[in-house]
């Protein structure tokens, strides 16, 4: 299956919606979703996540999200003395 980016993302955010509840024992840890067939996997971070959904499903792209997080990752103001 072919997806845009919109489409993509669009599927990984319903996916994600749908399976949150399941994943509320996982909070701040990242899921990594097929966004083909929904299947998933959790790590402590995007690394691990990306290392196991590789692992357990070849050649797919996934969606990621961090458990409970309105996103991945946080963007700082890094102030140099």
């Amino acid at each position: 299956m072919e997806l845009d980016k919109k489409e993509f993302t669009l599927k990984g955010k319903a996916i994600y919606k749908k399976i949150e509840p399941k994943l509320k024992d996982a909070r701040g840890k990242i899921v990594a979703i097929d966004v083909e067939s929904g299947n998933y996997v959790l790590g402590d971070d995007e690394l691990e996540a990306a290392l196991k959904a590789r692992e357990r499903f070849p050649g797919k792209v996934f969606a990621f999200f961090r458990v409970g997080y309105p996103s991945v990752h946080k963007f700082r103001e890094v102030f140099k003395c």
